[in-house]
């Protein structure tokens, strides 16, 4: 039907106010799966060290009645370290900005504060699973995870590990292989490594898209079915297709799918098998607020900063399964 002649609509109106919500919905996870899995420390120096060391493979140990004694060589522990790596988030607002009424207050220090926080939190965990190698001097860079492991890998065709170099005290990046899916011949293959090296996998952080492929396992012929009562008397039942744990020959461990992993193509395409004592993150200092930054304008500035670096303490406690799809079935 027509609108009648003279009829007055907003499109004509002057005066309607406005409607802004105070509620700013902020769809950014939080979550950093393997940063909240390990430890913290702290430490004092921009250059962190530390010493590993191992027992011998076992062999025959048959001695002769009443021989003499014959002393063998003490091999020294290795001695291992990483450089601390600065992180900062900043912000500046008009001092007029700051105290005039705003919806949600997201352009105020507090709430910058805050999100900032937050923010250099996702960037540990970025570094983390990132493929950059230690980098000593003024701009420094902690070895991330996959440039530290070289005893329990399964790399792509083409692939090889990087790891620590005595001679340089810096970590070396791998090089990428031939991408693969991940299967569960590849799964079994990190642990049993991991068993017969010593370590004692408890998490495995991959991309969505690769928690999405384990959950595939279940079909396998050689995996026990999930089995579940239907419930009676017209009650609504659930279609389950997932599963988190896998129980394998060598240990279980837990899946987690990790969002940052889900960033790049390079961060997808590793799935990391973590015991988290083997690992911590040490803090030179600690993430908070500089106080100390010059007032020069009519604006309030504002800076949060931390230092810290990863401390492995023996790479054979970890695992990678490298070059996998990990973000689509073809990349």
């Amino acid at each position: 039907m027509a609108v009648l002649a003279n009829t007055f609509t907003t499109g004509q109106a002057v005066g309607n106010r406005e409607e802004l919500s105070d509620v700013v919905s902020r769809i950014t996870p939080e979550d950093t799966p393997i940063y909240s899995l390990i430890e913290k420390g702290k430490c004092v120096s921009i250059h962190p060290e530390w010493e590993t060391d191992e027992l011998a493979a076992p062999g025959e140990n048959i001695r002769e009645e009443g021989e003499d004694y014959t002393f063998g060589a003490i091999t020294p522990p290795a001695r291992l370290g990483n450089y601390t790596q600065i992180m900062r988030k900043d912000w500046i607002i008009s001092a007029t900005q700051e105290v005039v009424s705003e919806a949600g207050n997201v352009q105020k220090r507090k709430y910058q504060k805050l999100k900032k926080g937050v923010e250099i939190r996702k960037d540990v965990e970025y570094a983390l699973v990132d493929t950059n190698a230690s980098v000593a001097g003024a701009t420094r860079e902690f070895g991330s995870l996959n440039t530290w492991i070289t005893s329990n890998v399964s790399r792509g065709a083409g692939g090889s590990n990087g790891g620590f170099n005595s001679g340089t005290g810096l970590t070396v990046a791998p090089t990428n292989g031939t991408q693969r899916a991940l299967t569960k011949a590849i799964l079994d293959s990190v642990m049993q490594q991991g068993y017969q090296s010593g370590a004692n996998y408890r998490h495995v952080s991959a991309s969505p898209y690769v928690k999405s492929v384990f959950v595939t396992f279940m079909s396998d012929a050689n995996v026990a079915p999930f089995r579940y009562a239907v419930s009676k008397g017209g009650e609504r039942n659930t279609i389950i297709a997932t599963a988190d744990y896998y129980e394998g020959p060598f240990g279980t461990v837990m899946i987690h799918p990790n969002r940052v992993q889900a960033g790049s193509a390079g961060l997808a395409r590793n799935a990391f098998f973590l015991d988290p004592d083997m690992l911590s993150f040490l803090w030179l200092r600690k993430i908070q607020e500089d106080k100390d930054v010059a007032k020069t304008g009519d604006a309030d500035k504002g800076v949060i900063i931390g230092e810290g670096t990863l401390k492995v303490h023996n790479e054979k406690g970890l695992g990678v399964a490298a070059d996998l799809f990990g973000l689509t079935a073809a990349s």
